[in-house]
C-alpha cells in the first residue's frame, strides 16, 4: 500500500517537473508555470492509474486522461483568466508518444516492417486518442466554466 502510494507521488512529481521544463521551453509566462505543471501531472497520473492500475489499454488511457486533464486546463484558463493553450500545449507533454514516434522510426530504418507496422499503427492511435480527448474535453460549453470557476464581483 505504502509502496503504491510513494510510487504515485512520485509519478506525479516527475510529470510535473518534465511539463514545467516543456513549458519553460514553451515560452509560458513564469506565473503560470506551476499550474502548467500541475496540469501535466494530472493528465500523467490519471493516464498512469487508468493503465497500470485499471488495466486498459494506452490508447483508452490516453483517451481519458487528455480528456480530463483539457478540462483542467479550461478550469484553469477561467480561473487565471489566460488562454486554454497556456495549460493544455504544455499539460499534454507526458501523454505524447515520444516512445512510439520513436521506435516506429528505428524499425522502419532496420527494415523489420512488422514491428514498424505494429508499432506505428499504437502510436497512431494514441495520438489519435489525444486529439479526441481534446475534441471532448472543448465540448463542454465555456458558459459552464465560466458559471461554476468564474471570478466573482
Amino acid at each position: 500500500m505504502f509502496s503504491t502510494l510513494l510510487t504515485f507521488i512520485i509519478q506525479f512529481i516527475v510529470a510535473a517537473v518534465a511539463t514545467i521544463g516543456f513549458a519553460f521551453i514553451f515560452n509560458a509566462p513564469r506565473k503560470e508555470m506551476a499550474l502548467c505543471g500541475l496540469t501535466g501531472a494530472i493528465g500523467w497520473l490519471v493516464y498512469y492509474i487508468s493503465f497500470y492500475c485499471a488495466d486498459f489499454n494506452p490508447v483508452a488511457a490516453s483517451l481519458i486522461a487528455t480528456g480530463i486533464l483539457t478540462i483542467f486546463a479550461r478550469i484553469f484558463a477561467v480561473k487565471r483568466q489566460n488562454p486554454v493553450t497556456i495549460y493544455l500545449m504544455t499539460g499534454i507533454f507526458p501523454l505524447v508518444p515520444g516512445a512510439g514516434i520513436y521506435y516506429t522510426a528505428y524499425y522502419l530504418i532496420s527494415g523489420d516492417r512488422a514491428a514498424f507496422a505494429a508499432k506505428g499503427t499504437e502510436t497512431l492511435e494514441i495520438a489519435i486518442a489525444i486529439v479526441f480527448g481534446i475534441i471532448f474535453g472543448t465540448a463542454i460549453p465555456q458558459v459552464l466554466f465560466h458559471k461554476l470557476f468564474g471570478k466573482r464581483a
